[in-house]
């Protein structure tokens, strides 16, 4: 998945109200920049931390600039869009990139299931089982190499663990897939710690045959595209 148009580098001032993000370009100007990510942002939101946003010229919207990565330093991003692991997924998965997926011909994104939910994406192939696939991105990380999900209490996650567990109980493919949208980090765990009901769900649900799947992702200035699997342990 390309960005639309190129980033432009900034430092970022301070996140208020969720999903709002004072910055300050390059050459000086203060410029406030949509961010697109409702959960805590936990190390990476820290005033001082150089960042890239996305410029555009849409007359609809009020703001000019999107907050889209957070840069390391050392060669290493972390992004921060929420909506970037669906449309980067999404091509793999059309693609046929995800080997553990590979079957499925059809792929539909947000279709309506469970109790007033959409799945992320929903695989079909005569003579297979469908497969619900629900999608999370994960930016935590609080070790090295480990990254966290999820970063605060998420009552939505641990519901759409129940109605996966209940797809499983059906018969059909349940699938929990987390895109870690970090490229230093190569396992991936629950932070039981922020959100123990998250965790408990979760359990519920492998037990119930929900598989799990861990995905990295590589990332530039540039694009944004699915990786190899990672290591995923409880």
């Amino acid at each position: 998945m390309r960005f639309q148009t190129d980033l432009v580098p900034a430092t970022l001032q301070r996140r208020y109200k969720r999903f709002l993000a004072d910055c300050v370009l390059e050459d000086g100007r203060e410029v406030t920049a949509h961010c697109a990510n409702p959960g805590s942002m936990m190390g990476l939101a820290e005033p001082g931390t150089r960042i890239w946003l996305e410029p555009n010229d849409d007359p609809k919207k009020k703001l000019k600039f999107g907050w889209r990565l957070v840069d390391h330093g050392n060669g290493h991003f972390t992004g921060v869009d929420t909506a970037v692991p669906n449309r980067a997924l999404r091509e793999a998965l059309t693609s046929r990139a995800v080997p553990e997926l590979a079957a499925y011909a059809t792929v539909r994104p947000e279709v309506k299931y469970g109790q007033s939910s959409r799945i992320d994406f929903l695989l079909t192939e005569p003579g297979l089982p469908d497969a619900y696939v629900e999608v999370k991105s994960v930016t935590l990380s609080r070790q090295k190499g480990l990254a966290e999900f999820p970063d605060s209490v998420t009552a939505r996650g641990a519901k759409h663990l129940a109605e996966l567990a209940a797809m499983a109980r059906d018969g059909h493919r349940a699938i929990m897939l987390y895109l870690v949208q970090r490229t230093d980090c190569d396992t991936v765990t629950l932070a039981k710690d922020i959100d123990p009901a998250y965790a408990a769900a979760f359990c519920d649900a492998a037990s119930c045959g929900v598989d799990v799947i861990a995905l990295g992702t590589n990332i530039s200035v540039e694009s944004v595209t699915v990786a190899d699997r990672l290591q995923f342990r409880l």
